[in-house]
């Protein structure tokens, strides 16, 4: 079967279309989830044959059910997200514990963080008496040194063998897998210290008298201990900061309602889990409720708080046809609702899902790293081994044991956990606070390049303005109706999708002007469109149009330059090459444009103007709002030729849009920023989206991705400064000038605390 994304399927239970995903919200290895509209069956296959092989209908049964869907069952690495399983586990990479690509509500699995508090409460006591014997044993005089070994074998062992336990597992994995990492280095370092100690007390004889100190064979049964203990410190530490990273993604899950009112076709009305809303249903929503699902609004009227997921801090009026998000908050009247996006196609979802994916992108600042982790853990044990034989050689008696103390402190300090989370923790930490403030970075790479922005070219319907324009006038030439002209323009929209037309199409209709069905329409993207009305061929569009048309529009230029210095949007409509009138349609400003421009301005951002619009109309909105640079009348690829044209100028470009005709440009840029009010395809083609279109949110975007590239530069900067001063250190390198050595037990200390300082750092951007 086809697996492609355009295959139609049909899922066997319910009969409803199964969906595929689109690319940048659910991704397994790189392929789009399939899913049924419906959300009936929580299928999310990642191919068609999958699919259908885990949804079979069975024989004479009743279709089933609805069922809550749990996209957050397949389980990744921070440091390696192209690592996925459907089960917890470790990574073969790297050895970290593995955690759900998408965080759900449910009772998160502290398996791991409960027996690692187990294991390191119950050997606490043993480590702290091994080590006070270490350290002062030597003081009793009824314990004789040999004595004294045996006592710390005994204790040690159950820390070194059952406590330890799965680092040793880890670090033979990382063998296996020849994936070197944090894990082989502990596993070495504990396992010499150990081994070593154990034969020096099981058969002393078999070391040479330089080994011999206060009247036994020097053994570090503590060194192994205190490593153990303390690394399980540090593992306990990191698992509960790890923990907080996704707190944005279950404040987002934690929007949506548990259940919806569901109005039957008879009339009654029922409750029934979210998971089986299905489009199409009629919902009412009581005032205080929250909206279950997206959809239109069908009866009734209120104001609707949209802050969870805009930000907008007043409630928005909403009437009938107007559109409702789910997870919003009715404040005061009664609605009835038809459900029109469902499951993982709400907003929400897709929300929440967008989040998800970006934390788990790697950032291009990343690679570095990578280079160096590649590297690391073979160049630190071969550090060791020379630290080994040099202190052994030349080092001052006892010289080999020297040489092995350092040796394991060189093992135990070197942390590549830290170089490999520098960059993970800052980009899950900036994309869930992104999102909270109703910015959406696609992956981690629009984080990353967004600060480099130095010129931004705007839209300007539903971008600049509201997107929801009004009628303003038609303009009927000599001897013609205005009317008509209106009628038939708004006859000819019925077919568009675009702001424009529908406010067009809506004030016919408020005038009670019969329009009739378009028949051949054709939609030219950011010039107009065309078709026939009773058979009669129309042209409706800017003068681009008219000029293919080969329309003289001449008599009517005066008219519609005076429209459009007032602001307004003009469209000439003809009719067999002959020019019938205009119509114009006025589009607000967003409050708060004036207000993002200016500040974008401020911070030394480039602003072009670049419109479908006519060049007069253009202006006009350009000098209210201070824009310098305006393009009037152009179409996408005139937009993506201009984008291309900045980009061999060397400028970084972002490109701000919401419509169709922006997702060309939008894909072009540096980085494409939509609208969260605009169409999917803009949505889909950008690498930021503002939910609530505001472009303040840009504003908020660039200040985040800063911080976030100078809180990442910091974690790497840690990361190898603290691996280039620790390992020489531990080393001995000091020795010969102060007479400093790195005990074992600092070394630890300080490789436990590496990662948690690296994900504390991160979590600062919060």
């Amino acid at each position: 079967m086809n697996t492609s994304p355009k295959t139609t399927l049909t899922d066997p239970v319910c009969g409803m279309t199964v969906t595929a995903s689109s690319p940048h919200t659910l991704q397994h290895q790189n392929r789009p989830y399939y899913f049924c509209s419906a959300n009936c069956q929580g299928k999310f296959a990642t191919n068609p044959a999958q699919y259908l092989s885990d949804t079979k209908a069975p024989a004479s049964v009743a279709p089933a059910e609805p069922a809550e869907v749990s996209p957050g069952t397949l389980y990744t690495c921070p440091m390696h997200p192209e690592v996925q399983q459907e089960h917890p586990g470790n990574c073969p990479k790297c050895g970290m514990t593995l955690e759900p690509m998408l965080p759900s509500l449910a009772e998160e699995d502290h398996t791991e963080l409960h027996d690692f508090q187990r294991r390191f409460w119950w050997t606490l006591p043993l480590t702290l008496v091994v080590f006070v014997l270490a350290m002062a044993g030597h003081r009793l005089q009824w314990m004789n040194m040999a004595v004294q070994s045996w006592v710390e074998l005994v204790l040690a062992t159950p820390i070194v063998l059952w406590a330890g336990w799965p680092f040793f597992v880890r670090g033979w994995q990382s063998l296996v897998n020849r994936s070197p990492n944090m894990w082989t280095l502990i596993g070495l370092g504990t396992g010499a210290a150990y081994s070593y100690s154990v034969v020096a007390t099981l058969a002393p004889q078999v070391f040479p008298d330089s080994f011999i100190s206060m009247g036994r064979v020097a053994v570090y049964f503590e060194a192994a201990a205190v490593i153990i203990s303390l690394t399980l410190m540090g593992q306990v530490f990191e698992l509960k900061a790890r923990s907080q990273t996704s707190a944005a993604i279950k404040s987002l899950l934690g929007l949506a309602p548990k259940t919806a009112r569901r109005i039957r076709t008879d009339g009654s009305e029922e409750d029934v889990p979210l998971s089986n809303v299905h489009v199409g249903d009629s919902l009412r929503v009581r005032p205080g409720e929250k909206v279950p699902v997206d959809g239109v609004v069908l009866e009734g009227s209120s104001a609707v708080d949209e802050s969870m997921l805009t930000g907008e801090p007043l409630p928005v009026t909403k009437r009938v046809g107007d559109q409702l998000i789910g997870a919003t908050m009715n404040t005061s009247g009664a609605l009835v609702m038809r459900s029109e996006r469902v499951g993982a196609a709400t907003m929400l979802s897709q929300i929440v899902q967008m989040v998800a994916q970006a934390q788990r992108s790697r950032a291009p600042m990343q690679r570095m790293a990578d280079v160096v982790a590649g590297y690391f853990v073979v160049t630190v044990v071969s550090i060791a081994v020379l630290t080994f034989f040099a202190w052994g050689w030349f080092g001052p008696e006892p010289a080999w044991v020297f040489g092995l103390i350092n040796a394991v402190a060189v093992l135990i300090i070197a942390c590549p956990c830290a170089l490999g989370l520098a960059t993970p923790m800052s980009i899950m930490v900036a994309t869930g606070k992104g999102a909270a403030q109703g910015v959406l970075f696609r992956d981690a790479a629009a984080i990353e390049n967004l600060r480099k922005v130095d010129t931004l070219i705007v839209d300007k319907t539903g971008t600049l303005t509201e997107g929801k324009p009004a009628f303003n006038t038609a303009v009927p030439v000599a001897g013609g109706s205005a009317d008509e002209v209106l009628r038939l323009a708004a006859s000819l929209d019925q077919g568009s999708e675009h702001p424009l037309a529908e406010a067009l199409v809506r004030a016919a209709r408020e005038q009670g002007l019969a329009l009739e069905k378009p028949e051949g329409f054709e939609s030219s993207s950011g010039i107009g469109v065309r078709g026939k009305i009773a058979g009669v061929s129309l042209a409706l569009g800017n003068t681009t149009l008219m000029q293919q048309e080969g329309v003289v529009f001449t008599p009517l230029v005066a008219k519609a330059e005076q429209l459009r210095g007032e602001g307004a949007s003009v469209m000439y409509l003809a009719s067999g090459g002959q020019l019938l009138g205009l119509v114009a349609v006025s589009d607000p400003i967003k409050p708060s444009t004036a207000q993002a421009l200016a500040a974008l301005q401020q911070a030394g951002l480039r602003i072009i103007m670049a419109t479908g619009d006519g060049l007069t109309t253009a202006k006009a909105v350009a000098n209210q709002l201070g824009i310098k640079e305006v393009r009037g009348e152009v179409k996408p690829a005139d937009k993506l030729a201009l984008v291309t044209q900045l980009q061999k100028e060397g400028r970084v470009v972002a490109m701000a849009g919401d419509g169709i005709n922006d997702a060309p440009a939008l894909a072009k840029a540096n980085v494409g920023i939509a609208m969260g009010t605009g169409t999917d395809v803009a949505m889909n083609s950008a690498q930021v989206t503002l939910v609530k279109g505001d472009l303040r949110g840009i504003s908020t975007a660039i200040l985040l991705s800063r911080a976030t590239v100078k809180n990442m530069k910091q974690n790497l900067a840690f990361a190898f400064l603290y691996n280039a001063l620790g390992i020489p250190i531990a080393a001995g390198v000091l020795y010969p000038l102060t007479g400093w050595l790195l005990s074992p037990l600092i070394a630890a200390l300080a490789m436990s605390f590496s990662s948690v300082s690296v994900i504390g750092n991160a979590l600062r951007l919060r």
